[in-house]
């Protein structure tokens, strides 16, 4: 079970994670997850994986902000393909492209 909840000061009860901070934890994890499959793959030395992610809101765009710390013996060249392979991971992808929502009632 999942339990989403917004914080005491905006009427929830703070039993778990906003909805908003769901949505930066698909991103962080599927980076992760995505990273990890591809440098194994490789048998590329890659010893932790951390992703940070958060978001702003300028003007009327939200801007999400990811940071990667990749700790192993890994080249430079290595690295770039890394960070080419998290701008490619799937909740990456959905949440770059074109998203339309279509809400019905029954």
């Amino acid at each position: 079970m999942v339990i989403a909840d917004e914080p005491e000061e905006l009427g929830g009860t703070n039993q778990g994670p906003a909805p908003g901070e769901f949505l930066l934890i698909s991103l962080a994890s599927c980076t992760a997850i995505t990273l990890r499959m591809y440098a194994d793959r490789k048998n590329w030395p890659i010893e932790v994986i951390i992703v940070e992610v958060n978001f702003e809101k300028v003007d009327n765009k939200t801007i999400f902000k990811r940071e990667l710390q990749l700790i192993g013996d890994l080249t430079d060249e290595q690295r770039a393909r890394l960070l080419q392979i998290a701008n490619a991971c799937p909740v990456h992808k959905t949440l770059t492209n074109p998203i339309e929502i279509q809400t019905s009632l029954s």
